[in-house]
């Protein structure tokens, strides 16, 4: 059992999924067509046997709160730990003040009452696969006060934009924080996930306070850098980043093949989702199927190819769709060409017969749609 309450935080103004974002939180967002991006970071607290487990979010819970449930199919316990799905309680007069700190602060009774002595921090827009229960048992070893994971990438010009980054000493203690503007290829990218004490955690969200309003997790980290002892931890493994649009189809497209995906769906390290009862997937004699991930439930009559297809979608005689991601209970019509696009769920497009977007910005068709 891993002493540590487990918190998947949300996101900072840098994170905006052009209308995605506007009908839910990106925890809540479909990811390869069975999965939602909470169940990334929150299957490597349960595999890490973290059984205490605080999801924030910012607004519109209402998804996060129908997807996870009471959190069993994630194999928690509720008889020794459990699941909290939280938020600040005050309607900010402007979106500035709604900070991860604020949301801290306002729910820190409930963080108090937890009965382990440290915290681990995650983030809900990157996925990754982490363990860390040896995480923690790394920190403890080294004797730093925080520990902050990174990973040093070499694509830091087109990826992770607006990110956090670090500036690490020789020993990897960590001399500031920063952003990735872009303008370097190689950058110690921070992934948002820290590892400290509840006591401390619980100290830095009242210094935050203090300082300023406005101030996130990460600006009181910033401060402290000379007071305390931050250090980084590297990471080597399969990381991306959802930050816009064009990022999300990307980590969607990228985890079509194989060889990519077993770097981050692995045998012993389960990713856990809700499961339903659905169908399998029924292909006619019409079908034509190539380099695609098709989920359950699924009626296919046309061609798909190097694709996602959620749960419950139709494609129709005549249809083909071509680098896509498709979310559940989409009909895409009779002859109808969709190529370089996302379609959010609950979409029909039957009466446009030509959607597509261009390479590196793909189209966006709109929840609940009609075409």
């Amino acid at each position: 059992m891993c002493n540590a309450l487990g918190i998947v935080n949300f996101p900072g103004s840098n994170v905006r999924v052009k209308g995605m974002h506007d009908y839910r939180p990106i925890a809540a967002f479909s990811f390869l067509g069975r999965y939602r991006m909470i169940d990334f970071p929150l299957s490597n607290m349960t595999n890490s046997e973290i059984e205490e487990i605080q999801i924030y979010l910012k607004n519109r819970p209402r998804s996060v709160f129908s997807h996870v449930g009471t959190g069993r199919h994630y194999n928690i316990n509720s008889k020794r730990g459990g699941i909290s799905i939280l938020y600040g309680e005050n309607s900010p007069e402007s979106e500035f003040y709604n900070t991860d700190i604020a949301s801290f602060k306002a729910n820190m009774r409930k963080i108090a009452k937890s009965t382990k002595d440290y915290v681990v921090i995650a983030p809900s827009y990157m996925l990754y696969s982490m363990n860390y229960d040896t995480l923690l048992k790394k920190h403890l070893e080294s004797g730093a006060d925080i520990t902050v994971v990174y990973k040093s990438v070499d694509d830091a010009k087109t990826r992770f934009i607006d990110c956090d980054t670090l500036n690490l000493n020789k020993q990897k203690g960590i001399l500031s924080f920063g952003k990735n503007r872009g303008n370097y290829k190689t950058r110690n990218i921070s992934m948002e996930t820290y590892v400290l004490s509840k006591n401390l955690f619980m100290q830095l969200v009242d210094d935050a306070l203090k300082e300023s309003s406005l101030y996130w997790f990460t600006d009181i980290l910033n401060e402290k850098c000379e007071e305390l002892d931050i250090r980084g931890y590297q990471y080597r493994g399969f990381l991306v980043a959802i930050t816009d649009l064009t990022s999300y189809y990307e980590a969607n497209m990228e985890l079509i093949d194989p060889e990519v995906a077993v770097e981050l769906f692995k045998e012993d390290w389960p990713i856990y989702t809700r499961t339903n009862d659905s169908a399998p997937t029924k292909y006619t004699e019409n079908a034509k199927v190539r380099r695609c991930v098709i989920s359950n439930g699924c009626m296919i009559d046309g061609e798909v190819e190097n694709s996602i297809i959620g749960r419950g979608c139709v494609v129709k005689k005549g249809a083909v769709v071509k680098n896509a991601v498709i979310c559940p209970n989409t009909v895409i019509g009779e002859d109808v060409y969709l190529n370089n696009i996302v379609v959010d769920k609950e979409a029909n497009i039957s009466r446009v017969k030509n959607v597509q977007g261009v390479c590196g910005s793909p189209a966006y068709v709109r929840k609940g749609d009609r075409i």
